[in-house]
């Protein structure tokens, strides 16, 4: 994200993008699944087995035998290919410090932090919308899908 564009940080630890209001997020916006250990790949899993095909438009990133540069480097790559929503796993881990800095400096896109299955879902059916409508929209479904059931017996 860049110096000059207005950024700020949601309740749940969302970075929202930098866009000027109105901008759209084009139909490639891309998911960045950044996690510890093989969670990344298990996410997506989960998705590809509930939705099909859209689950493409996820990229698992572990941790796993990298440092935090490497980790960094690797998602300011993928997001100098075009809009982004890095998903990390835990805002003050090495994954969500990683997002944080390297969609700052490839100055494309948002991250989101507390990944879940419910909030993948809904990126892969919304990412069409407009970055701005898109991130906020993001937590909000991500918050919803945490619930404590009543107790049974």
């Amino acid at each position: 994200m860049s110096d000059g564009g207005s950024t700020t940080r949601g309740t749940a630890g969302a970075v929202e993008p930098s866009a000027a209001p109105g901008v759209s997020a084009p139909h490639g916006v891309r998911g960045l699944v950044v996690a510890h250990g093989s969670m990344a790949d298990g996410l997506i899993d989960a998705v590809r087995r509930i939705a099909g095909g859209v689950a493409d438009a996820l990229v698992p990133i572990s941790n796993e035998g990298r440092s935090p540069q490497q980790l960094k480097a690797s998602i300011q790559e993928l997001a100098r290919e075009g809009p982004v929503v890095v998903f990390a796993d835990l805002l003050s881990g090495s994954c969500g410090m990683a997002a944080f800095a390297g969609c700052r400096e490839a100055d494309q896109g948002a991250v989101v932090c507390g990944v879940n299955l419910p909030v993948l879902l809904d990126f892969v059916f919304h990412r069409d919308l407009p970055m701005e409508e898109l991130v906020p929209r993001l937590v909000e479904k991500g918050r919803d899908g945490i619930r404590a059931l009543p107790r049974v017996g």
